[in-house]
């Protein structure tokens, strides 16, 4: 249904990096999930009534809170697609995020009102009559929630949004909670032991861990995540795939949202190169990297000597050695020699893995023994620690 919606009423519908697509199936799947929740929510009301069951009410307004879900994400992505403005320079993005986050509360909300009631009915239970119509509804409603938890899961993963995705999760909930209520209401109707509050119960304590681990996966890119090593690796694939660009380093991401992200890095060029030339160059990579993968980029040139054989030699040694002594994903970057009456000054700046436990100064000690055991030349090393971004 949603595949067949989105052909109808957004445009370019397969354009998942576009902002405006992405808002047009945030607000379509909204849309849908309100209408199919509130739907949910007579039937099973009506259902837990009749039946006078407490799991299966609890399980019907446990679906008015998904409605009122899909409400806050359907928000969510109206006022992460507002234009930039003076006090928000980069946007709203972030809105979507923060829709996910209120999803993931409600949805621990859910389970702490479930458990309460769940315990009340451990302490005081009461007969559970199922009848065909019961069961009705609770079959229909797990056919339902699997269908919600796919279209949202697969449209959460094409457009990349936590949004959606904690949406999926909570439907995923409800498809684990009615089947429990389905086989409790199943098995109470065929034998006098009373399962209803303590299967309740257990469902609470799923619902709480399925809002627990959407919480998490919203909060993250609220703090700050590193990207994606696919992204990442994209970006480096584009800008050396340019001939002029001999490397690239202290290359970060800003993520202001879905859609909203910046790109800084540092692109090492020829510095014999024409400058003019070399600047045009940077500028197509920036206008084809916000093509491509949708981001704004800000390039800085790095010049570096090229046909230094004694610069290259030394900088590959030390390379080496670092990979062997420290870490096999450590790198140089703005490798240069000074030469003086006395000594030469290594200069470089080195970077580490964020999580590395070494301290700067064990670093900077083991490469300035390294350059001690040259006996021909005396060399002075000049260096600066960095942690990798990403």
């Amino acid at each position: 249904m949603i595949s067949l919606l989105s052909r109808m009423f957004i445009r370019n519908y397969r354009d998942y990096r576009s902002p405006a697509v992405r808002t047009s199936y945030g607000i379509l799947c909204g849309v849908v999930g309100i209408f199919l929740n509130i739907l949910l929510f007579a039937f099973k009301l009506a259902a837990g009534i009749l039946s006078g069951s407490v799991a299966v009410t609890a399980d019907a307004f446990n679906n008015l809170s998904d409605a009122g879900s899909s409400v806050i994400t359907l928000i969510g992505f109206k006022l992460a697609a507002e234009k930039p403005d003076k006090e928000h320079p980069f946007g709203h993005g972030r809105f979507e995020y923060i829709s996910g986050l209120i999803v993931s509360l409600v949805i621990m909300l859910m389970g702490i009102e479930l458990a309460k009631s769940s315990l009340d009915k451990i302490l005081h239970p009461e007969t559970v009559e199922a009848n065909v119509l019961t069961f009705s509804v609770l079959a229909v409603s797990i056919g339902v929630k699997l269908y919600m938890s796919f279209y949202n899961r697969t449209v959460g993963e094409k457009i990349d949004s936590v949004s959606m995705k904690a949406t999926a999760a909570d439907s995923k909930s409800d498809v684990v909670s009615t089947g429990v209520v389905f086989l409790v209401t199943l098995f109470s109707s065929f034998s006098n032991l009373n399962l209803d509050g303590y299967c309740g119960l257990a469902v609470a304590l799923f619902i709480l861990y399925t809002g627990f681990n959407a919480a998490r996966d919203t909060i993250n890119p609220l703090l700050g995540q590193p990207p994606k090593k696919e992204f990442v690796e994209e970006i480096r694939h584009i800008v050396m795939s340019y001939p002029e660009v001999r490397g690239i380093h202290d290359l970060i991401v800003h993520d202001y949202g879905p859609g909203r992200i910046m790109v800084s890095l540092h692109a090492e060029v020829d510095e014999n190169a024409d400058f003019s030339e070399t600047h045009d160059v940077i500028d197509n990579i920036e206008k084809y990297l916000a093509e491509k993968l949708g981001c704004s980029a800000v390039i800085h040139m790095d010049p570096i000597a090229t046909g230094d054989h004694e610069s290259e030699d030394l900088k590959k040694s030390l390379t080496e050695f670092a990979h062997a002594a420290l870490s096999p994903e450590i790198s140089l970057h703005d490798f240069r020699l000074v030469k003086g009456r006395t000594h030469t000054n290594v200069i470089f700046d080195i970077v580490i893995p964020y999580d590395s436990k070494l301290s700067d100064e064990q670093i900077k000690k083991t490469l300035r023994d390294y350059l001690g055991t040259f006996e021909d030349i005396r060399y002075f090393a000049v260096i600066t620690v960095d942690r990798s971004y990403i």
